[in-house]
């Protein structure tokens, strides 16, 4: 009895054996009418198979970026071999269309909506952001953030998703739109479905994020490390206080405290004169507390009183006495005092 081959394994494949194999599974068992618009997903598709896994098993070959994996294997497939001397513009092509793909996901917030689930990407230097991905083909906007949130957090937001609740955004020419979804339990463990994606998952508070809370200082601290967050706090701050009584109440409550406040200090201005230091200072602090995403490092415009029109120039005197043209007196001393040569 002839002996059985076994399984075949990337552990002790070379380089070339590697990518006859990706060029099998992803480029020529492609169909053709589908390979001619999306051979670039395919390389795409290929690379993370290599990363992922050829190279879990098999640590001593290369790791390669896409562009440079692109470069290989167009070289080495025969039917991406043609297109070889025109791989690096195909590639640019690619990048650039990948950016305007329309991304969906979702915002995770806890029951007292205080804290919302965040993902940082597999590198050190990733930044954190919302659970959310590109949407494929004849894919709906919910099965695309549903899909992504399972895949990204191991969390299916079936149940609590609403068609109807949430916000979107454009960022460098890429449409944004991410579900919101309440009433995660803070307890729920999620395990990534990704592999050297997604490298942390945690709860974040909604008051420590730059741009939520009304402070100035965190406008510009963690900028990079979340600045795919920032784009949806400030209209995710307004759709909270709508759906929340409880915080739309305070917030009403404070609102009220600052117009009795305000009016209280222009009696006391209008009693004392006007003091135009302090006046500067309290419009400063309510614009940026009704503009709080406004970006510290950008001019902002102070609101400035309307200047009076300028009157006439007049001299400085006593209303009691009567007024004296300084002309006519010195002329009149001419006329009495004789001019001595």
């Amino acid at each position: 009895m002839p002996a059985l081959h076994s399984a075949f394994s990337f552990a002790n494949s070379t380089l070339d054996q590697v990518l006859d194999d990706l060029s099998v599974r992803f480029i020529i068992n492609c169909p053709p009418e589908e390979l001619a618009s999306r051979v670039c997903f395919q390389v795409e598709e290929a690379h993370w198979f290599y990363e992922d896994f050829v190279r879990t098993e098999n640590a001593s070959l290369p790791s390669m970026k896409l562009r440079d994996f692109t470069a290989t294997i167009f070289q080495h497939c025969p039917l991406l071999r043609k297109w070889s001397a025109t791989h690096e513009q195909a590639y640019e092509n690619f990048q650039t269309y990948k950016t305007r793909i329309p991304v969906r996901g979702a915002i995770l917030l806890n029951h007292d909506m205080t804290k919302c689930l965040l993902v940082k990407g597999w590198k050190a230097s990733s930044s954190w952001g919302f659970p959310k991905g590109k949407i494929n083909k004849a894919e709906t906007d919910q099965a695309c953030a549903i899909r992504e949130v399972i895949e990204e957090t191991g969390y299916d937001v079936t149940p609590l998703l609403n068609a109807n609740e949430f916000i979107t955004a454009t960022v460098r020419e890429q449409n944004l739109k991410l579900f919101v979804v309440r009433d995660v339990p803070l307890d729920t463990i999620f395990i990534t479905q990704t592999r050297k994606e997604i490298s942390k998952i945690a709860w974040v508070d909604l008051n420590s994020l730059p741009t939520y809370a009304k402070s100035s200082k965190r406008k510009v601290q963690g900028a990079n490390k979340y600045y795919l967050v920032v784009p949806f706090m400030l209209p995710l701050r307004e759709w909270i206080n709508k759906h929340n009584p409880q915080q739309q109440q305070q917030q009403q409550q404070q609102q009220s405290k600052d117009l009795k406040k305000k009016s209280k200090k222009s009696s006391n201005i209008n009693k004392n004169g006007d003091n135009k230091k302090q006046d500067l200072a309290e419009l400063e602090k309510q614009f940026l507390a009704q503009f709080p995403n406004i970006n510290m490092k950008y001019q902002v415009h102070e609101p400035v009183p309307q200047a009076q029109p300028q009157q006439p120039h007049q001299p400085q005197h006593d209303s009691q006495q009567e007024y004296v043209d300084p002309a006519k007196t010195i002329l009149a001393l001419l006329k009495k005092t004789p001019i001595k040569y």
